[in-house]
């Protein structure tokens, strides 16, 4: 039960968050994107996410800073295994179930219900 729960608080604060930078700020929500995936990515090289991650599970890992950390983690793990080839394998192969998945239902999801527009 503590697990949910600390996913819930966690990514409703990452959520939050967000929504704040949109409403209290002139940032746009492709502007909070990349924020987001940036700051995940730094957090992640220095390792101040993955405590995060530990900590929330699902709720570090799904929201866009969890996206940051799989490409930079990814990255390091490749690195660490490969040498420099890695720089440019690493995150591909890190995030590429999530990126494909995400295209598969998004796919099915228009082929299913028909758009208005």
């Amino acid at each position: 039960m503590d697990a949910y729960l600390m996913a819930f608080v966690i990514g409703g604060l990452i959520c939050v968050i967000g929504q704040l930078l949109m409403d209290l700020t002139p940032l746009t929500p492709a502007h909070v994107l990349v924020l987001f995936v940036v700051l995940g990515g730094i957090l992640s090289g220095f390792g101040l996410y993955q405590p995060l991650v530990d900590l929330a599970g699902a709720g570090a890992t799904v929201p866009l800073p969890g996206f940051g950390h799989t490409l930079v983690s990814g990255t390091m793990e490749e690195v660490e295994k490969t040498g420099l080839i890695g720089v440019f394998n690493g995150g591909l192969k890190a995030a590429a179930t999530g990126v494909a998945a995400a295209v598969v239902f998004g796919f099915a999801m228009a082929v299913i219900f028909n758009p208005k527009g």
